[in-house]
């Protein structure tokens, strides 16, 4: 309860949607053998790939430990540039850095908040004319919604680029393909399946579509560049297997006397992270799954009820406008307001929903302007991103409100907009 709302509960931007079945998945690792390193996430692993359809999927600390590994996994480093979107979290560029690269910046449609196949080629081209060599992208799935992966996917390949989908708000959304034409079916791909990219990160982060506590994964299709995601996860560590001797450089320590593999034997042919995830995690993410198909489908109808309500408050206020290519599994409420045209600050909106137990947030400051990318590249012009954040707010969404909370946001922001 909210001692400034009486009886009525405070609704935050986002959270966890937690039930019995998921506390009694937790207990029972608990209860058990293995907290981390055992079948729980083993378990989970298989069941995401099966459910985005990919090849495999290595699972992990968190969306930036995702990220990381898959750039590691790509060899990114030192020299190398990697395009990212400004409209994102800090980790999508950040996790770049942290490899080596420089981060070439795209600008985005200010309307959704996603890089197109335009946007990265201008970022492409500004980063060849400062030397760099660009090696790959990572379009953001920005709350929900995913980058147009086709046309982003053809670019990559006539460019070269290996393409990392930063899909950390999209567990759950579907790309559409209209390929076939009108007398075709759309085909339905997972965010996930790896058709037009190298890897898919995700996060389980609490306020995503299922929660984990902490936790990430890498999805897909590559045999060999899955397993070095899976060893960099975990050190750089490459154990002994039934057909793991021949790729130690030191087959002769693997073995014993007889001949038999030595079960304890590892060998670290490059450095790794310490990116695991635990099994207390994995046990809830694996419960979440099972309950995937049920927040989506919830997720998307309080999207609905936002988009009818939301209409009386037009043109100051502008709902998520929806891109033909995918159905999303809906992250974020992230709507555009016109502060200037209300004559109010965004700051004191904010404040005036907070003061009706309405809690909000901003997605995101374009990372294009944060001191240390500024003091790097100096300033650079993306209006589309400035556009964006300019007017964006999101408002709540999670999949225990209520129909009547969407009615009550509405009128709180209605309220304080004046």
């Amino acid at each position: 309860m909210n001692g400034e709302t009486g009886a009525l509960p405070f609704l935050p931007y986002g959270r966890q949607a937690i039930d019995e079945a998921d506390i009694a998945a937790v207990a029972a690792v608990l209860r058990g053998d293995w907290l981390t390193q055992g079948p729980a996430v083993a378990a989970f692993e298989r069941a995401l790939a099966g459910r985005v359809g990919a090849g495999a999927a290595v699972a992990c600390a968190n969306g930036t430990a995702a990220l990381r590994l898959a750039y590691a996994a790509l060899g990114i480093g030192p020299g190398d540039a990697v395009v990212v979107p400004s409209n994102t979290f800090l980790a999508t560029a950040s996790a770049a850095r942290h490899a080596g690269a420089e981060v070439a910046f795209a600008d985005v449609d200010p309307a959704t908040g996603l890089m197109g196949a335009e946007h990265a080629e201008a970022a492409v081209a500004r980063a060849r004319a400062c030397g760099w060599r660009v090696r790959a992208m990572a379009p953001v799935h920005y709350a929900g919604q995913t980058a147009p992966m086709a046309e982003l996917g053809a670019l990559a390949r006539a460019q070269g680029l290996a393409v990392v989908e930063d899909a950390c708000h999209a567990v759950g959304s579907v790309d559409c393909d209209p390929s076939g034409g009108m007398d075709v079916p759309v085909v339905e791909v997972p965010v996930g399946a790896c058709r037009d990219s190298a890897l898919t990160v995700f996060s389980f982060h609490p306020v995503k579509t299922i929660a984990a506590g902490e936790g990430g994964a890498v999805t897909g299709n590559d045999p060999a560049l899955m397993a070095r995601v899976r060893r960099l996860c975990n050190h750089g560590m490459l154990r002994a297997g039934p057909d793991g001797l021949a790729d130690f450089a030191d087959p002769a320590a693997a073995r014993d006397g007889d001949g038999a593999a030595n079960p304890w034997y590892y060998e670290m042919h490059e450095p790794g992270f310490n990116h695991r995830l635990s099994d207390i995690h994995a046990a809830l993410a694996l419960s979440q799954l099972g309950r995937l198909d049920a927040f989506v489908a919830r997720r998307r109808r309080l999207m609905e009820l936002y988009a009818d309500r939301l209409a009386r408050l037009a043109p100051l206020v502008e709902p998520a406008l929806a891109v033909p290519w995918c159905r999303p599994a809906w992250h974020l409420c992230a709507v555009a307001i016109d502060f200037a045209a209300a004559g109010r600050s965004r700051a004191r909106v904010m404040a005036a929903l907070r003061a009706r137990g309405v809690g909000s947030q901003v997605h995101y400051i374009p990372v294009h302007r944060q001191p240390y990318w500024q003091s790097r590249y100096g300033a650079l012009p993306l209006p589309g991103a400035d556009r964006h954040y300019a007017r964006a707010l999101s408002l709540p969404l999670y999949p225990s409100m209520l129909d009547e909370d969407v009615d009550r946001v509405v009128s709180a922001l209605e309220t304080a907009l004046g």
